[in-house]
């Protein structure tokens, strides 16, 4: 599949979180030697103020973080992205599944007479990580929730760009969260279908009108970016996209990027020129 547009897009901003720290500038050079036999490598819990917050799952949490990073380091005002003007795309792979597998514990300690667990059960859908950020920023425009690893998350960023070049938003926020310290049994049982190291991460990036044209298209292999950002990262799912984008950007690539992602065999890509 090829699809070729003459949509006007540019990336604005890129945040990056990761277990190895904030930014792109903590990832190191080589993410399965950083590990050092770690199979996981976690994200704190973001201590973030608010009696809504008290309740909320590390993987919200985290979304609201990597947004705030956004705006926090291209110095735009919450005022900015409040309303019905910003869309906001939401992918993950499994950032879910730390809240499934809390909610099924908590079920087969009550049916076993224990003491409950506090996890709400709405904490359980995929959609309250894109609720929690929409709350959290005012945002009431058009939005979209993908679930996948990483050629989700470049599915997403060609949703944002749709959504800009039909005018339903004037910028878009695509948002990728992944988590897996708290389901780590589950990812060491299937330990074929994913990476290693797994690598927490949550990442957003800032779609805005811009010169650069679009295309979004199938590739047969992965980009030297997609390498790239495999290698200092790790494994992240459906942040790698993003991270990779951050690289691109951090190297002086300008507008003109392209990212690749894979997902169970599917590869799409996603090329500013």
């Amino acid at each position: 599949m090829s699809v070729n547009t003459t949509i006007g897009t540019a990336v604005q901003a890129v945040s990056v979180l990761t277990g190895w720290g904030p930014g792109i500038e903590a990832l190191p050079a080589d993410a399965a030697r950083a590990a050092a036999g770690r199979s996981v490598i976690a994200l704190e819990r973001p201590a973030l103020e608010g009696e809504r917050f008290r309740r909320a799952t590390r993987e919200c949490l985290l979304g609201v973080a990597a947004v705030d990073a956004l705006l926090r380091a291209s110095r735009i005002p919450r005022e900015v992205v409040r309303g019905s003007t910003t869309a906001l795309i939401y992918v993950t792979g499994g950032a879910y599944g730390a809240s499934n597998h809390a909610w099924v514990a908590a079920d087969t300690a009550r049916r076993g007479g224990s003491v409950s667990g506090t996890l709400h059960f709405p904490y359980t859908a995929p959609s309250v990580m894109s609720g929690e950020v929409a709350i959290e920023f005012g945002l009431t425009g058009p939005y979209g929730i993908l679930i996948g690893g990483a050629a989700a998350a470049v599915d997403g960023l060609w949703q944002a760009t749709r959504l800009l070049e039909t005018g339903q938003c004037e910028r878009a926020l695509v948002l990728t969260v992944e988590t897996f310290e708290e389901c780590a049994e589950l990812y060491a049982r299937g330990r074929w279908l994913v990476g290693r190291p797994l690598v927490e991460a949550a990442a957003c990036a800032l779609l805005v009108p811009g010169a650069r044209r679009t295309r979004y298209d199938a590739p047969r292999a992965p980009s030297a970016l997609e390498t790239l950002a495999r290698a200092r990262a790790g494994e992240t799912l459906a942040c790698a996209p993003l991270i990779a984008l951050a690289l691109a950007r951090a190297a002086g690539a300008g507008d003109s990027i392209g990212v690749t992602g894979e997902w169970r065999g599917r590869r799409a890509g996603l090329h500013w020129h």
